[in-house]
């Protein structure tokens, strides 16, 4: 695992009492989403991270190409895949997408996305917990009367759960050094996971290699080492996180929760990259609001929430799929995905899917960030 690299010695002072107008905790892609959509508001908003700014890879790392482009997030893109491969032991069939696939590097996508967020301030701590002016961390109360739990799918600023009972899935993947293909492939295979999918994306000199299982008591280690195996790559550069797959209320009466903090990753694909963008932009434009005077906290608490419950219906189809997929047997399984290849059902089926949360119909104005920011303890 990654070193945590955050302020140590002479540099980490206390920030017990300092301020903000917004408060975002945690700082990947959900967090400095929101933290964009504030740039150029003239708000003090302080973001905070346990680790540094793209410090520890959270995610698989890849998603739709439309979405990096309309935040105009492109240098760190490794490898654009225009197509899919689904596999069963009965076969591979393989799906020419209408949009495409960005593989890309968590921390340079990070930092990018950092560089948009206009004078937007950072702080490594630890956040503990909610107070009644803002959040208590390691090093001390930060005050704010508007605050963002972005900080994954422990929820740490609301009601919480912890694995193996919550409902989380869990992902583990290696990264050997290999080049090589051109699409994103997934297999559904019972000898790697008993529910759940295995797979690659290659991202230019490197694969990214990983099973994922929707029943979080069986362990994943094991069949990454085989999928390895099968391969014939190396099992090394391990990574892995739990993700939910149930949509969670995105807000009470005074947290604002983007991302994985209110189940925004979508069941069966597992996908919460693009998810964490779309509401995290939507959180922002509600904050953006009540710093502009438009409407009330408490109003902009109650619509945000209202624009994540919009796509309930979405989280629950999906959620029923991904129940469904382990009873399917795998020869219909196979049958299901040659039907869907194609061409015309292929592309029905993922514009659906992309227009589930889908990109902006323009590129998102960014506001770069200065050469010198202020410090929170000033």
């Amino acid at each position: 695992m990654p070193r945590r690299a955050t302020t140590r010695g002479d540099a980490r002072t206390s920030l017990d009492g300092a301020r903000a107008d917004v408060l975002v905790c945690g700082a990947s892609f959900a967090g400095l989403a929101v933290a964009r959509a504030l740039a150029g508001a003239g708000a003090d908003v302080l973001v905070v991270d346990r680790y540094e700014i793209g410090e520890r890879a959270t995610s698989a790392c890849a998603a739709p190409t439309p979405w990096l482009h309309a935040l105009g997030l492109r240098r760190a893109v490794r490898q654009e895949l225009p197509a899919m491969a689904f596999g069963t032991p009965h076969g591979v069939h393989r799906y020419e997408l209408p949009w495409t696939w960005s593989a890309f590097d968590y921390r340079e996508l990070c930092l990018e996305l950092w560089a948009t967020c206009g004078e937007a301030r950072f702080e490594t701590a630890k956040v503990e917990r909610r107070t009644a002016r803002g959040v208590q961390t390691d090093r001390g109360e930060l005050v704010a009367p508007l605050v963002v739990d972005a900080l994954g799918w422990r929820r740490v600023l609301g009601a919480g759960f912890q694995p193996p009972e919550a409902p989380l899935s869990r992902g583990l993947e290696v990264h050997p050094h290999a080049p090589g293909g051109d699409s994103l492939d997934v297999w559904v295979d019972r000898d790697l996971v008993r529910a759940g999918y295995a797979w690659r994306v290659p991202a230019g000199g490197e694969q990214r290699v990983g099973v994922g299982s929707y029943w979080p008591h069986d362990h994943v280690k094991a069949p990454v080492r085989d999928l390895a195996e099968r391969l014939a790559m190396p099992a090394e550069r391990w990574q892995g996180n739990w993700f939910p797959h149930r949509l969670r209320p995105a807000a009470d009466e005074r947290t604002f929760f983007v991302g994985d903090a209110a189940g925004h990753c979508l069941p069966l694909s597992g996908e919460g990259i693009r998810t964490a963008f779309h509401f995290g932009l939507a959180c922002g434009a509600e904050l953006r609001a009540v710093l502009e005077g438009r409407r009330t906290r408490a109003d902009a608490l109650r619509r945000y929430a209202a624009t994540s419950r919009r796509l309930r219906r979405t989280y629950a189809l999906l959620l029923a799929g991904q129940r469904l997929l382990p009873r399917v047997p795998p020869r219909v399984l196979d049958l299901v995905f040659r039907v869907l290849s194609h061409p015309a059902a292929v592309r029905r089926a993922f514009t659906w899917y992309l227009d589930q949360a889908p990109p902006p119909a323009a590129p998102v104005p960014a506001v770069l960030r200065p050469t010198t920011t202020r410090s929170v303890a000033a």
